[in-house]
């Protein structure tokens, strides 16, 4: 359904019908909303800070705890009674923190933040604590749950060896139980770890929460109770004798590939401000966040632009999907009992209920691939994992990357502003950015990466011709070439040219001989255009997607013997003009020149047939189970041959001449297939003139 999306307008649904939902003034539900803006104040009493704190600065963990309460027969946390129970306890802990000035924080307290490995973030956050922004707030206490999430996991490590990756299991774990005690993992799972419970993180991290519904003192608890975790983490290093190591940050490969939209200059964002009120899908009550994120952005803090605008562009999509799927209550968080509808599920092919999901056909390909490419293709930058899980440092995050989330959810409030949306589009400044979001193609999906992978082995391929010739190289070659290989060599030869003339029906009319140096330049044109066709991604059959994976493990099998090849020419011509090496070497040098005649032409022709069966791969889901496994078994006898030339064609084997018998072989199983039209590509009748 969505294959004649792209590059169109894809807005189904009216600005009335958005508008509808509007109004909301809370997206926490009902239980939600109650559990974290009144419960905690229910109870009006007031703890002296010396009960919690001594004057030293230690953490009295005994009072705290003795809050969490657990019910009868299974103890397992009360969280509504103990949210009552400990929200005067905050209160404290908040005014005791409000009255300190940022030298008695500093002095009393920051040595007990350095376990974090980021005590900049908690430090800042007290700073917000004496005249809170509420955006600011929120942002921090963001930024301080990822942080202590990455910290908590490091400590894991003291004893464990595999991470959970939700915060939630993480702070259920027995070996963090170990370290800290479990009545002190409890009173964390309070405020951040447990759906029951305040649910801190996710609210925000998902988008539910606006400024102002979480309270301040909170924010104040959860930097307080990182102070008494470094406490009690200090003692048990000393008793322990043990060394926290803390864990490589993530970094940002190919920023290239991640600066999609060109750089956002400062008429974007006044018009920018402009959208964010105008459109549909920004609740008032988020106002401050989109504010906060473009302020970030000006001043260069691009992290806290990202962390800003996630779980905003989450929210504007979750009111959007509630829209067009007409299930208004799901814009709402769900009870404890439900899942959160995140992006998981909006960019998902079908509803829990296995009704089509219509957002996908409302945001278009272009917007989806984005989508995908960001957040959740494995080998993509999966922005929002990894930030709220605390693996980016915040301080070296990329700007190429913020501009490009930034510049893609500006078009996302065009599309759907409340004004006239062709009026809109043709402004100045916002043209190329729409133009460029129309035509986004994924940079990160599986078959994205084939394409990729593709080109860059016959650009390695190419430098095989350009590889330095010894003047009395052709003589010596042809006399070590014996009689048997010679012929052996011609008849891989006719061999690929009988799967060249099978494959022709399929080709340019002018991609012929392969391995002449002239037709290499043809055929790299040939696969270029072949891989600029358009292939449908989105929601790929299990099929299709295992397909492709063997086609990447072919195409990075060829890649390691392109560069085999090029490191070992080069290296034995400069030692064969150097006169180092020995009678032996030199003897294989003449054969690996001799053999890159024979598997030029062959590895052409190899990376040639994985893009025909690339850009016709959905009609695997043609064949029948039977046919299917034969195909696959068909891909991966290729994929054994490409291994095994990557063994003959290392440095420590040097089988050059074995290599002419592997490659006779696989080229007549290849040929056989092809003979038998079972091929993809002869399956969907691909003609490029189509």
């Amino acid at each position: 359904m969505l294959k004649n999306l792209r590059g169109m307008e894809c807005w189904i649904v009216s600005k009335s019908d958005i508008s509808l939902v509007n109004p909301v003034s809370t997206c926490l539900s009902s239980r939600v909303h109650y559990m974290v803006c009144e419960l905690g104040f229910e109870i009006k009493a007031s703890h002296a800070i010396s009960t919690i704190l001594s004057d030293n600065g230690e953490v009295y963990w005994r009072t705290i705890t003795e809050h969490v309460q657990y019910g009868e027969p299974d103890h397992n946390v009360d969280y509504v009674r103990s949210v009552r129970s400990l929200g005067p306890l905050c209160e404290s802990v908040h005014l005791h923190l409000q009255s300190l000035t940022m030298k008695q924080f500093t002095d009393q307290f920051v040595m007990w933040f350095q376990w974090t490995n980021c005590s900049e973030i908690f430090i800042g956050m007290f700073d917000t604590l004496k005249s809170p922004h509420t955006a600011t707030m929120a942002l921090n206490l963001m930024k301080l749950t990822s942080c202590l999430e990455r910290a908590l996991g490091d400590v894991f490590f003291l004893i464990g060896k595999d991470c959970p990756f939700l915060l939630r299991d993480l702070l259920a774990s027995q070996e963090l139980a170990m370290i800290f005690g479990q009545s002190v993992m409890d009173v964390l799972r309070v405020f951040i770890g447990s759906p029951d419970g305040l649910n801190l993180r996710n609210i925000l991290w998902h988008g539910f929460a606006s400024p102002q519904e979480i309270p301040v003192k909170y924010s104040s608890m959860l930097l307080f109770l990182t102070v008494g975790l470094g406490q009690v983490l200090k003692n048990y290093l000393l008793q322990t004798a043990s060394t926290l190591v803390h864990r490589p940050y993530i970094a940002f490969t190919n920023l290239k590939e991640l600066h999609v939209f060109s750089d956002l200059n400062h008429e974007l964002f006044f018009l920018a401000e402009e959208l964010v009120i105008k459109s549909s899908i920004v609740l008032r009550t988020m106002l401050p966040f989109w504010i906060t994120a473009l302020t970030s952005f000006r001043q260069n803090r691009y992290a806290d632009c990202v962390i800003l605008l996630l779980p905003q562009l989450e929210n504007g999509l979750r009111l959007l999907f509630t829209t067009v799927n007409k299930c208004p209550s799901r814009l709402l968080t769900a009870e404890s009992s439900s899942l959160y509808t995140t992006f998981d599920e909006m960019l998902a092919k079908q509803l829990s209920n296995e009704k089509v999901n219509q957002l996908p056909l409302v945001l278009g390909e272009p917007a989806m691939e984005f989508l995908w490419d960001f957040l959740n293709h494995q080998e993509g930058p999966r922005v929002r994992d990894h930030l709220s899980h605390g693996e980016i440092s915040l301080n070296d995050f990329p700007r190429e990357i913020a501009n490009s989330v930034l510049a893609f959810s500006i078009t996302l409030l065009c599309r759907f502003s409340k004004d006239d949306i062709a009026i809109i589009k043709e402004h100045t400044f916002l043209k190329p950015l729409m133009s460029c979001a129309d035509c986004y193609s994924s940079q990160f999906h599986p078959i994205a990466k084939l394409k990729k992978q593709v080109l860059k082995c016959m650009k390695s391929l190419n430098l095989w011709s350009h590889l330095p010739v010894l003047p009395e190289e052709q003589e010596q070659v042809q006399e070590i070439a014996g009689s048997e290989k010679d012929i052996a060599a011609v008849a891989c030869g006719c061999v690929t040219a009988d799967i060249l003339s099978l494959l022709q029906p399929y080709l340019s009319p002018n991609v012929g001989l392969l391995g002449d140096p002239v037709n290499s330049l043809l055929t790299e044109e040939l696969l270029i255009e072949l891989c600029n066709k358009h292939v449908r991604i989105l929601f790929c059959p299990r099929s299709v997607l295992e397909i492709v994976v063997v086609l990447r493990q072919i195409s990075t099998q060829c890649h390691q013997v392109l560069c085999q090849v090029i490191s070992t020419c080069e290296t034995r011509y400069k030692q064969w003009i150097d006169k180092s090496l020995r009678s032996r070497q030199r003897h294989n040098y003449l054969r690996l020149r001799r053999s890159i005649k024979l598997l030029f032409p062959i590895l052409q022709l190899i990376l040639i047939l994985i893009t025909l069966e690339l850009i016709n791969i959905h009609t695997a889901c043609e064949k029948n189970p039977s046919e299917y496994q034969q195909y696959l078994k068909f891909l991966k006898l290729i994929l054994q041959y490409a291994e095994n030339l990557v063994s003959y064609t290392s440095p420590e084997k040097n089988k050059w001449d074995e290599t002419v018998e592997l490659t006779h072989k696989a080229l007549i199983k290849i040929r056989t297939f092809l003979e038998e039209q079972l091929t993809l590509v002869q399956l969907a009748g691909y003609s490029p003139h189509m």
